[in-house]
Formats: C-alpha cells, structure tokens, sequence
C-alpha cells in the first residue's frame, strides 16, 4: 500500500490531523508577534476559502438529491413522517441544549464584576451590520433572484430553493429523472474535489490553530475566560453527555461507536469551524452508524444549514447572559423564556457563515437589551469568536449526525453494517 493510501484511511487521517493541531498550536504560540503569524494566517484563510467555494453547490445538490431519494423508501406518507419527526427532534435537542446553556450560565455567572471596554472602531462596525429579527429571517428567505442567491453566498435562499426544487422532483417522479440524475453527477463531482480540499486538512488546520494562538493568546482572553469556560462546559454537556444519552436510549446504537464513527466529521468540524464543509464526512458517518443513504442525503445536508445546538441554543444563552451581566442587567424570568423560544424555533436564523451573530442578536433584541448594550455586548464577545466558534461548530455536527440516527431507529431504518474493510477517506 502506498504512502498516499495509507494516508487517506481514516484513522491515519485522524492521527494526522491530530498531530497538526498540536503542532499549528505550538507554531502560534512561537510566532506570537513574529513573521510566522501572518504566514499562518495566510495558510489558514486559504484553507477556508477553498472550503467556502464547495458549500453552495454542495447545500443544493445534497438536498435535492435527498429529498428526490426519499422517494426509495416508501410513499408520499413516509417522507412526511421523515421529515417531521427530523424537525421534531431538531427541535427537542435544540431545547435541551438552550436549557443546559441558560443553567450553566446561571452557576458560572460569565462576565459578573467584569470592566471591558471594547475599542470603539469594533462597536461602530457591528452597530451598523445587519442584526437578526424575525422579520429580517422572513424578508430574506424568498430570493428576488435565483441567480443572485448563489452568486451572493445567501445559504438560507438556497436551502428554500434546494427544497422546491427537490419536492417538484419527487412529486414528478419518472419525468424529473434526468434531470434528478444530472444533479445526482453534479452531487458527487463536488463531493469529490471537496474529499480533494480535505486531504488538504492537515495543513489548513495547521494555520487555522496557528494563527488562532497567535492572535487570541493575549491578555484580552483571561478577562474572558469565564464565556469561553460557560461555553465549553455547556457544549461539551451537549456533545458528550446529552447525545450520548440520546443515541443509547433512543436511537438504540453504541457512545462509543457513534464517536468511533463521527469522530473524524465532529474533529474537522472543530478546526474548519464550518459545518458545510464538513458535510461529507458528516453525511459518510451517519451511513456508516447504519441510516440508509436515502434518508442521510436529506436529513444530514438539511441539518447543516438549520441543526446548529451550539450556535443556536448553547451560545446565545450563554453569551446574551454574559453580556447581561456585563451591564448588570438582571434578566426576568420571561426574558429566559424569550431566549428558550428563539433557540428552538428559530434555528433557519443560523444558516450561512454568519450564523452566530444572526442567532445571538436575534435572541438579544427578543430579550429587550438596549441597542448600544447589544453594539457593545457584541464587539467584546466578537473578540475571541474563533476560540468559541470551533466547540459550537463540533457540537453543531455531532448533533446533525445524531438526529438521523434517532429517526432512522424510530423507523426501523438502520442497516446493522458488518465490519467493512476500511474505507478511503475520499473515495468512501
């Protein structure tokens, strides 16, 4: 076997990304100041461009092809109950973690006693960017232009594209057949160059840490470093110990497997920081835990742009009550219902690159803040939203390779797989 094979089995993978992130790690803390930051940095912006570039065409054809492929498993009845028990437990997971957000925010009280003062320029910046509402959500999910909502990056207009196109391929069954099996080749052809991008993970991610270290190894962190504790303990409750429940009790399958198998797709997550690009993986670990390809090419593409429990639940809890804090704002009881609300119904705010700050400004304005404590309460979180992002986006995927599993098992749909030769990262 050659050195390029080995390479791409997925264990020799995993050790290699493993490797590059404490390598990447110790590059920044040596470059802090240095030549080599920027030189990370330019490593690492590269690696997300390339990754960028595949997501468009990849949320489209992916859930056009799956809502085409449901038709594989049975009638009209059964792709309804698919997809509304997919929502369902979207909606449940995202409320738990909503829950586990606002408690561990409660005992750690992020940002109480703290004085930070943001730089001005940061505030100005973020007061005139777009901030999520309800109304914002509706005005911008109907595209004027089909055209535009690719070329402009508008992953939320795709995704309503992607979904009338799909269910007009369905209902047209036979007729829609090329068409349905030209986008099906368009479908691998981008899984392909993105299993290319990839294998280029190593070296991306050996960037993406670097520079993160270089940047965000300052004083700024320490005064912060109650969010980033809130935010870590409270998504890796989600990760480790809620899914894990979940997927023993619910979705019948083995902890230990699940991680076994999604660990590659929740680790690339971690460092890429965009659930998109690691859809494949993603999409590759729930057919592995043994959900049928038809039902994992609709309810996983489908969870990337709108399955987001760290940035859509945990994240906004705990950053709107840090930020609340931070002004001495005490939150009424009805103001923690507002933040439970917009995590479980307003998870389609997510989709696209700028999620986060769609999602925490959304539950921001619904708890009533001010518009300058929201400007400035914003700018100080900002600061190190890299550090938060990588938790949030491994949750965000943990949780969208869960809930098929939960749906398939409800439907006596997971394929017990025997113990398969190990596969290649890409061509797998």
């Amino acid at each position: 076997m050659s050195l390029v094979q080995t390479y791409r089995k997925p264990k020799v993978f995993g050790l290699t990304v493993l490797g590059a992130l404490v390598l990447g790690a110790l590059a920044g803390w040596l470059g802090n100041g240095t030549w080599l930051a920027p030189v990370l940095a330019k490593i690492g912006s590269t690696f997300t461009a390339l990754l960028q570039l595949t997501v468009i065409p990849l949320v489209f054809t992916a859930i056009v092809v799956g809502i085409a492929s449901l038709r594989n498993l049975g009638g009209g009845r059964t792709a309804a109950r698919l997809g509304g028990k997919t929502f369902l437990w979207f909606a449940i997971t995202s409320f738990i973690a909503v829950l586990i957000g606002i408690a561990v925010a409660s005992i750690i009280k992020p940002g109480a006693g703290l004085q930070i003062e943001p730089a001005a320029g940061a505030v100005d910046k973020l007061a005139k960017r777009a901030s999520g509402s309800w109304q914002a959500l509706l005005d911008n999910l109907v595209p004027t232009n089909i055209f535009t909502s690719f070329t402009e990056g508008d992953v939320l207009q795709v995704v309503f594209i992607a979904v009338l196109v799909g269910f007009a391929a369905y209902a047209l069954g036979e007729k829609a057949a090329p068409f349905t099996n030209l986008v099906k080749s368009f479908f691998e052809i981008v899984q392909k160059v993105v299993g290319w991008i990839i294998l280029l993970a190593p070296i991306g991610i050996f960037g993406l840490i670097g520079n993160a270290v270089a940047s965000y190894g300052n004083s700024f962190v320490k005064p912060l470093f109650s969010l980033i504790l809130a935010v870590y303990v409270g998504t890796l409750l989600v990760l480790f110990v809620v899914y894990p429940i979940l997927l023993k009790f619910v979705g019948k399958t083995s902890p230990v497997e699940f991680f076994r198998k999604a660990g590659t797709a929740i680790q690339f997550a971690f460092v890429s920081r965009s659930s998109g690009a690691t859809l494949p993986l993603s999409r590759k670990a729930a057919t592995d835990l043994g959900v049928p390809n038809e039902y994992a090419n609709f309810a996983v593409p489908l969870g990337t742009t709108t399955k987001m429990d760290g940035c859509a639940a945990v994240y906004p809890a705990v950053a709107t009550i840090f930020i609340a804090n931070l002004f001495g704002i005490q939150l009424s009881v009805w103001q923690y219902v507002g933040i439970v609300l917009v995590a479980v119904f307003g998870a389609l705010a997510t989709a696209g690159t700028t999620g986060w700050y769609t999602m925490l400004t959304l539950t921001l304005s619904v708890v009533g803040l001010p518009p300058q404590v929201i400007a400035t309460g914003v700018a100080v979180v900002y600061a190190i939203d890299p550090i938060l992002d990588m938790i949030r986006t491994a949750t965000n995927v943990a949780g969208q390779i869960t809930v098929p599993v939960l749906v398939a098992r409800s439907e006596n749909l997971i394929e017990e797989p025997a113990a398969p030769a190990e596969k290649d990262l890409v061509n797998a």
